[in-house]
């Protein structure tokens, strides 16, 4: 049993069971005692593949629980003192042999999982079996998750699952009601809809100023996804806001941040189609990733680009815009331009409009017509620094914060009052 073949995740699990053992008072580590640890790892694989093998993680560490409790304990000297037992040394080699078969350089998690289903001793493998867990329907769950995959490095699960870590499913929460309403982009919806249609140069990219409403594009397209109110070539689409954040949160190593990003990317390339990748502030992209000569980012994302294998929607300001991508002629002719224009105060009043339910509940008070109106045309007139509609929006939620704050016996400033008329 060599200790340096196993993945991180799976060290931290066999120390945790170790506890586990020390814990219910047992001097051997049983397959029992990994496999809880390993359905309490939060951060791990199996809760994932144990969800889609259609076994809550929740309901076998439940069921685990008598079968520890049978286990014999030890009092005196031998407390705390663990060692392997037999039927756990015969796992640790069976999950060897797994590994070499799926030609993975290391013992992850799942290879312990997978090899506990065909165990020959103990009552851990028929549980398995009585849940509708056996060995050739769990690898069928393993290689889906890890799209193709192997693993060749100690931390094997960033590559995995990618699009659940570092990204945002907007077509999800449009179906959960967390979206503000979209009103009044109609035109650019559509045109951002003629062009995810096209056979080839498919991949918008939202041009505008900041704050006019390019991101809220996207979201519009979410929800008319959800309602049905798009081409059938969209109608079972997913769209994933790239979240850079995470991306790049904990990359310390060379290499690590551009293998999360590949992994993003091999799963939208696989879903053929059915999830739209959406990169919000695309420019960041240009040099993410770059030390010494090495190619960021944006290079990751020209290759599938051009063969028509990914598809995406980006969106940058103008100026971003001319300074990064127009100075990059691969990766401009790859996107096709949606200017996002100002709205006016006509359009900026109608959006006004749609949010004011949300601000109202929200704030506890009531919002006027009249101080809709006065938001949008005062700060279009007076607030030039600024693009519409945030700053009616920002105008707005403040005035209602403060009347709030003032209905609660806190200080208002009177300039805020006559904003939202009756409501203060």
């Amino acid at each position: 049993m060599r200790e340096d073949r196993l993945t991180t995740k799976s060290r931290e699990a066999i120390q945790q069971a170790m506890g586990l053992a020390a814990g219910f008072g047992h001097q051997h580590l049983e397959p029992e005692h990994l496999l809880l640890a390993l359905v309490e790892q939060k951060d791990g694989l199996v809760r994932p593949i144990l969800d889609q093998a259609g076994l809550p993680a929740d309901r076998l560490s439940g069921q685990l629980s008598p079968l520890l409790q049978r286990i014999p304990k030890v009092a005196g000297s031998g407390v705390g003192q663990i060692i392997f037992s037999r039927r756990m040394q015969g796992l640790w080699a069976d999950a060897e042999t797994i590994a070499a078969g799926l030609r993975d350089d290391y013992i992850s998690t799942e290879h312990f999982l997978l090899g506990m289903t065909r165990e020959k001793e103990g009552e851990l493998a028929p549980l398995l079996t009585q849940q509708g867990i056996n060995f050739k329907g769990l690898q069928a769950t393993i290689l889906k998750l890890r799209s193709g995959q192997r693993v060749v490095n100690p931390d094997p699960e960033t590559g995995f699952q990618t699009l659940e870590k570092y990204t945002r499913d907007l077509t999800e929460l449009a179906r959960k009601g967390k979206l503000d309403p979209v009103i009044g982009r109609d035109e650019e919806i559509r045109r951002t809809i003629q062009v995810l249609s096209r056979r080839t140069k498919n991949n918008p990219v939202l041009i505008g100023e900041p704050g006019v409403g390019k991101t809220a594009i996207v979201e519009g397209l979410a929800l008319r996804v959800i309602r049905g109110d798009v081409p059938d070539a969209l109608k079972h689409i997913r769209i994933a806001a790239l979240d850079m954040g995470a991306l790049i949160a904990g990359s310390k190593f060379r290499g690590e941040f551009e293998e999360r990003l590949k992994g993003v990317l091999r799963e939208v390339v696989e879903s053929e189609g059915r999830v739209i990748l959406f990169i919000d502030e695309m420019h960041t992209l240009v040099g993410a990733g770059r030390a010494d000569g090495a190619m960021d980012a944006s290079n990751l994302l020209k290759p599938a680009l051009a063969r028509g294998d990914l598809h995406c929607v980006g969106a940058t300001t103008l100026d971003e815009y001319r300074k990064h991508v127009e100075k990059d002629p691969a990766l401009e002719r790859r996107f096709q331009p949606v200017l996002v224009r100002e709205p006016g105060v006509e359009d900026t009043i109608s959006i006004l409009r749609g949010l004011k339910e949300k601000y109202e509940l929200h704030h506890g008070v009531r919002i006027t017509d009249a101080a809709i109106v006065a938001a949008a045309t005062l700060s279009e007139r007076y607030i030039s620094d600024r693009f519409l509609p945030p700053n009616p929006r920002r105008l707005t939620r403040l005035t209602a914060r403060c009347c709030n704050w003032k209905s609660n016996a806190w200080p208002c400033p009177r300039r805020a009052m006559p904003v939202l008329g009756n409501a203060c």
